[in-house]
């Protein structure tokens, strides 16, 4: 802080008598004591008075002065001036804006992908403005779960996001629309996932309606999902609770691709899995009373495990698939029975042409 003090003076001094100046200032960490000191260079012919003294006018401060040293000469406090003054209180002002943000964004950086908890301050336009203790942070209306609401005074738990650095100020950004929100959630409430024995594999989410959670064990005797879900549910209800209420679909993760995706397809019952590797789509056919299930509201379903398991999943009905394997079927003993008449006749033609040898 002393340091700031003192380049805010110098700033000051430097304004008050001109930029050529060399001016020093000096704050004694005991006393408090300022010392604002101009130095010059003795010369012989003074050509720049701004930075040279002459021997003579030397001597008169030091009687050992000599040509190529530097002197210095006491600066008055009260000759800065209201205006240097003034600057010099912007600068410490400044200087201490900078060191509080410098604090936050050190203390908080290393808090990011954390949980924190909070209480709402108010809005400004459609952000809450949350107080984290040592700071303000900012939970952004597209980092909000839609359709939840808050008002002055209420406690608040998100993910620590982001700690941004901008011209103005350090401003430390929360979510409770990032999936990491939700797995943080399950590390708070699973020991086995805190404690790494249960993994969270893959995890997508649409706020407000419905995540989706791939989860696998690194120890056989633990059921990956058992373990998430709780008994009777208490776990996986806590962290509902905390999400106002949003849907997750908990499965085990997997290597087999058909597996898998039959997996993340739940709730709906799968029948058939058919899967291409080199385009990584797959084909899946479900019980014509399980498609709309499959498929979810506005497609939501089927598009969310597409996200959890990097496939293309296209879904049709069990009668549709017999419909269109029936034609297929069809199509293929059509060209069978187009083959045999060609080859048929390539046979007679070539009987004939025996013949007529």
């Amino acid at each position: 802080m002393i340091g700031a003090i003192e380049s805010a003076l110098q700033t000051a001094a430097k304004k008050r008598f001109g930029q050529a100046e060399n001016i020093q200032v000096e704050i004694d960490p005991k006393t408090g004591e300022i010392s604002v000191v101009s130095k010059k260079v003795i010369v012989e012919t003074v050509s720049n008075p701004k930075a040279e003294i002459s021997l003579k006018e030397a001597r008169e401060y030091d009687e050992g002065a000599e040509i190529g040293d530097e002197i210095g000469s006491l600066i008055e406090m009260d000759e800065l001036g209201r205006i240097a003054a003034q600057t010099a209180k912007q600068v410490i002002f400044q200087k201490v804006r900078e060191a509080e943000w410098e604090a936050v964004q050190k203390e908080y950086s290393t808090r990011q992908g954390d949980l924190v908890n909070g209480i709402i301050l108010g809005m400004e336009r459609r952000n809450f403005l949350v107080d984290l203790g040592k700071t303000e942070a900012i939970l952004p209306i597209q980092e909000q779960i839609p359709r939840e609401t808050y008002r002055r005074g209420d406690r608040v738990k998100a993910l620590l996001l982001e700690v941004r650095r901008t011209p103005k100020d350090v401003q430390v950004i929360l979510s409770r629309s990032h999936p990491q929100f939700v797995a943080k959630l399950f590390e708070l409430e699973v020991p086995e996932v805190g404690e790494k024995i249960v993994e969270i594999k893959s995890i997508v989410r649409e706020p407000g309606d419905r995540t989706k959670i791939a989860v696998s064990s690194r120890d056989k005797a633990v059921d990956p999902v058992g373990a998430c879900v709780g008994i009777k549910g208490s776990r996986v209800q806590a962290v509902v609770r905390e999400l106002r209420g949003e849907k997750i679909d908990i499965i085990t993760w997997t290597q087999d691709p058909r597996v898998f995706i039959a997996e993340a397809l739940n709730p709906a019952t799968i029948e058939k899995v058919g899967i291409d590797e080199e385009k990584k789509s797959a084909l899946v056919v479900v019980a014509d009373s399980q498609l709309s299930l499959a498929i979810g509201k506005n497609g939501q379903n089927v598009r969310l495990a597409a996200r959890l398991t990097g496939w293309k999943i296209d879904i049709i009905s069990a009668t549709e698939y017999e419909k269109e394997k029936a034609e297929r079927d069809r199509e293929i003993k059509a060209a069978l029975a187009e083959e045999t008449e060609a080859q048929r006749q390539q046979e007679e033609a070539r009987a004939a042409a025996q013949q007529a040898e």
